[in-house]
C-alpha cells in the first residue's frame, strides 16, 4: 500500500494541521520543563539553569526557552524576578502539561523490579536503536556529550541533558510504544537520581558511559550498545540503591 506524502496529509486534515501549528516550540519547552518538575528532578525552591544552559540542553533557541518560561510563569509554576534567578515555586503541574501517565506513579514499584524491567526491555530497545538511528540523532547525541561535559559539576543541569540524551536514543528504536515504556522506567526515583549524581565522580562516570554508548551507536553495533547500556544501568541501580538506603537511615 502506498503511503500518502506528509504534505498531502497536512493539506487534507485541517484539524491535524491546526493542532501542529498551534503547538509552538515555546509550548514544547514549557512542557519539557513542567515534566522535569512533575518528575521531581526540579523541586520547589530550585533555581532553574540559565536560559543559555537550558537552550543548550534542550537544543532550542534562548528565545524559545524564554517563551516557555513565560508560559510556566503565567501558570504559577515558576517565578521570574528581575535581577534574580528564575525559581520553581510550585509542583502542581496542571493537566495541560501532564502526559498520558502520571510521572510519579512509577515510584510505587520496587527498585529491583524496575531494574529487572529495564534490563529486560531497555537493552532490546537500544539495540534496535543502534540499527535504526539516523545521522541527525547521532549529531544531537554528540552535541549532548559536549553539554554534559560542561555540566560536570552541576547535577541538575547534567540530569536535564541526560534525560534528553536517553530519550533521543529510545525514540530511535522505531517503536513508539516501547520508547514510551522505557521513558517511563527512566523516570523512576528521579529525586534519588539527583542525589546520586551529586556524589563525587558520579557525573564523570555517567559521562564516560555515554561516550562509549555514542561510539557504539555510530558503529551501528547493537551488541556493543546493549553492553554499554547494561554497564550504565547497573551503575544507576547501584547508586540509586545507595541513595535510598541513605535516605532510610536519615543520611
Amino acid at each position: 500500500m502506498r503511503v500518502a506524502p506528509m504534505n498531502f496529509v497536512l493539506e487534507n486534515a485541517r484539524e491535524l494541521r491546526e493542532a501542529i501549528v498551534r503547538r509552538t516550540i515555546r509550548d514544547v519547552v514549557a512542557e519539557k520543563i513542567a515534566s522535569l518538575i512533575a518528575a521531581g528532578l526540579l523541586k520547589v525552591g530550585d533555581d532553574l539553569p540559565s536560559e543559555r544552559d537550558l537552550a543548550v540542553a534542550l537544543r532550542v533557541s534562548r528565545e524559545s526557552v524564554r517563551g516557555g518560561i513565560q508560559i510556566l510563569s503565567a501558570k504559577g509554576l515558576i517565578a521570574v524576578v528581575q535581577g534574580a534567578r528564575t525559581r520553581v515555586v510550585s509542583d502542581e503541574v496542571g493537566p495541560e502539561f501532564k502526559q498520558t501517565r502520571e510521572p510519579r506513579l512509577i515510584n510505587s514499584y520496587g527498585l529491583s523490579d524496575i531494574h529487572a524491567a529495564r534490563l529486560h526491555v531497555e537493552l532490546r530497545v537500544v539495540a534496535d536503536a543502534a540499527l535504526r538511528i539516523d545521522e541527525e540523532t547521532l549529531r544531537f547525541l554528540s552535541d549532548s556529550l559536549e553539554a554534559q561535559r560542561a555540566a560536570i559539576d552541576d547535577p541538575v543541569r547534567f540530569l536535564i541533558t541526560d534525560r534528553e540524551f536517553h530519550f533521543a536514543i529510545y525514540r530511535a528504536c522505531g517503536n513508539p510504544a516501547l520508547a514510551d515504556f522505557v521513558i517511563d522506567l527512566y523516570g523512576y526515583m528521579m529525586e534519588h537520581r539527583r542525589r546520586a549524581v551529586s556524589e563525587p565522580g558520579a557525573i564523570a562516570a555517567s559521562y564516560d558511559d555515554h561516550r562509549r554508548i555514542v561510539e557504539a551507536l555510530k558503529a551501528h553495533d547493537p551488541q556493543a550498545v546493549a553492553a554499554g547500556f547494561e554497564v550504565h544501568l547497573e551503575r544507576i541501580h547501584r547508586t540509586t540503591r545507595s541513595s535510598l538506603d541513605a535516605a532510610e537511615r536519615g543520611g
